[in-house]
């Protein structure tokens, strides 16, 4: 996946089935052909920010916020003193941002403030409220939109239609990053959704997961290969039913 030519890969350990030593492999597989390898932990906790980012990671997607301050709770865990109370100590660090070995770890704790970024996601109705405040932290890096959830916790159905309460919400999280003079990011379902939202001004998008590039391959192989001339759905399949224009 990571020879596809993406910038970034999500390691999904929210909802992902991956463990911790199945994250380091694959940071480390991601980085070794030129790829950030970006880990979304399962919750704004600091132990998971330290091995996600111990780990080698070049960023991380933290899901679950609702305050201010969980925002400056995550930076204080993801940075290094005196920005931060990370502690150094992992010797997998390094291995992704230098293949050849060279990079010491005093090169790596000098440069990983501002080099690794730190991703709020925004996701929940109290962390959306705030959203402005949340985007002036000073570490936080980029505002990530998880779309379904916030829909949800708004009141909102993606089903059927994209209503233009949830463009307005998406609007405003955009606004508020650049604002600050932060990043602005968003899961998409499909390179089709990602190019409407590169058009909008985000700066880092989702254009497929694993599990719906492997159904959208194998169903049409295997359409073309019974002769018929339309896909026939996968009941269940992620995302399949839901409009995030």
């Amino acid at each position: 996946m990571a020879r596809c030519g993406f910038d970034w890969i999500c390691i999904d350990c929210e909802h992902g089935n991956i463990t911790d030593n199945e994250m380091h492999d694959s940071v480390h597989a991601v980085a070794s052909v030129g790829v950030s390898p970006i880990v979304r932990i399962p919750a704004n906790e600091g132990w998971m920010v330290k091995r996600a980012l111990d780990s080698g990671a070049h960023g991380i997607i933290v899901p679950l916020l609702y305050t201010v301050q969980d925002a400056k709770r995550l930076v204080e865990s993801a940075k290094f003193p005196p920005r931060g109370k990370r502690g150094f100590g992992s010797p997998f660090s390094m291995g992704a941002f230098d293949n050849q070995g060279n990079l010491s770890a005093f090169e790596y704790m000098n440069t990983a403030n501002d080099n690794l970024l730190t991703i709020a996601q925004i996701e929940t109705k109290e962390a959306f409220e705030c959203v402005e405040e949340i985007a002036r932290v000073d570490g936080v890096d980029v505002l990530f939109i998880g779309l379904f959830d916030l829909s949800n916790n708004l009141g909102y159905s993606l089903q059927g239609g994209f209503p233009p309460e949830m463009t307005a919400a998406v609007a405003r999280i955009l606004k508020a990053a650049n604002d600050a003079g932060k990043k602005a990011g968003i899961y998409c379902p499909s390179g089709e959704s990602a190019r409407q939202y590169a058009d909008k001004g985000f700066h880092m998008i989702s254009a497929a997961t694993d599990a719906t590039a492997l159904l959208t391959i194998m169903t049409k192989s295997l359409s073309k290969a019974k002769g018929q001339t339309t896909v026939q759905p996968v009941k269940g399949a992620a995302y399949g039913g839901a409009n995030v224009k």
